[in-house]
């Protein structure tokens, strides 16, 4: 895997294909004084190695930071608007401003007025060590989120599948109806609102 430079800042994403809860994103600088062995895509790791990796990379980058756009605006704007809103919101919250951004997938947020060059890289989670601490990143944070909202908005077992449309899952929604926390622009939350004549 290759590290980015110091001023080059990685960033991805967690949370695109959920039927419930926030998109998130997460930027990160590097520092090559201080590597961490074992980076990469978040969802070829196990939830262990990405709970131990989380925090030495919050402890040894540069700087990082997380972004996110909540259920509401996804339902706006739709998911890919809302995800690329919510990398805008983790690169504008850096504590350090990168020249350089490298953004895992083929899209990239509108950056213009950052004044940094930008670079798209599919796969980028798997080869790029920048792109792949921010999958951690990410990844965890979201997690985090989803077992909270377990707590808050119980029935669904998110703490379990994380909002994913898992066949526990639909059946909850089923049962249940929708939760203020789905997405009501993803198709089996919108069928299972009509279903529950929460929506015409």
């Amino acid at each position: 895997m290759s590290a980015a430079g110091p001023l080059t800042a990685g960033v991805d994403e967690a949370g695109r294909g959920p039927l419930a809860g926030p998109v998130i994103a997460a930027a990160v600088i590097l520092d090559p004084a201080r590597p961490i062995a074992g980076l990469g895509d978040s969802k070829a790791l196990s939830e262990a190695a990405r709970e131990r990796l989380a925090p030495l990379i919050r402890a040894r980058a540069l700087a990082w930071a997380i972004g996110s756009a909540e259920r509401a605006e996804i339902d706006a704007i739709n998911i890919l608007e809302a995800t690329l809103l919510a990398m805008r919101r983790a690169l504008l919250a850096l504590a350090v401003r990168p020249a350089h951004v490298q953004i895992d997938g083929n899209r990239a947020p509108a950056l213009a007025d950052l004044g940094c060059s930008v670079e798209t890289v599919v796969r980028g989670d798997a080869t790029v060590a920048a792109i792949g601490a921010a999958s951690i990143l990410a990844k965890t944070h979201r997690d985090a989120l989803m077992r909270e909202l377990d707590r808050t908005c119980p029935g669904y077992d998110f703490a379990r599948h994380k909002g994913y449309g898992t066949a526990a899952h639909l059946a909850a929604l089923k049962r249940l109806g929708p939760s203020s926390e789905h997405r009501l622009s993803f198709a089996p939350v919108r069928a299972a609102a009509r279903t529950a004549r929460l929506i015409p």
